[in-house]
């Protein structure tokens, strides 16, 4: 069975967010086998300089790499990322599927963003457009279109 990984930096704290991630998780268990990992976000001073969010999303990078699942394809969910419709998703992600690959695993990077050593391990780099969304919010957004690409694939109802 095809793996899914969301890899997140930071801690689901609102229970809607909470319970909206767990339907999604446990509509995607028909589909895939899908495990979601979160990763301690770095605490940073109120304000920071740009020099203390570098060192705190290095550091946060080091964790990223201790967590990638070996293989697996890597897709980085960032605003300079290419935008993909529902349908397009699906098609890569069975492109995937089809080259042999037998898991994926997608990264929400913290509120300061990425490490851009990061960026460059991906396979790919998908963006939701260019508006910002909270990270709590993009989890929730991640896994609906996860789990659409997954019904896409298989031709149920969902998708209209």
């Amino acid at each position: 069975m095809f793996s899914v990984t969301l890899l997140t930096v930071g801690k689901l704290k609102e229970k809607f967010y909470q319970a909206a991630v767990e339907e999604y998780a446990k509509r995607l268990g028909a589909y895939c086998s899908f495990r979601l990992m979160e990763l301690p976000e770095t605490r940073l001073p109120e304000a920071p300089n740009q020099t203390e969010i570098a060192a705190g999303l290095a550091r946060e990078a080091a964790l990223i790499r201790a967590n990638l699942p070996k293989n697996a394809w890597f897709c980085v969910l960032t605003p300079e990322g290419k935008e993909l419709s529902s349908e397009a998703l699906a098609e890569k992600l069975q492109s995937i599927k089809l080259e042999g690959r037998s898991a994926a695993c997608f990264l929400i990077g913290s509120s300061f963003g990425i490490d851009p050593s990061i960026k460059q391990l991906a396979d790919f780099r998908l963006s939701f457009g260019p508006m910002t969304f909270p990270h709590h919010l993009m989890r929730v957004m991640a896994l609906e279109q996860l789990y659409r690409a997954e019904t896409i694939q298989a031709g149920t109802r969902y998708h209209k």
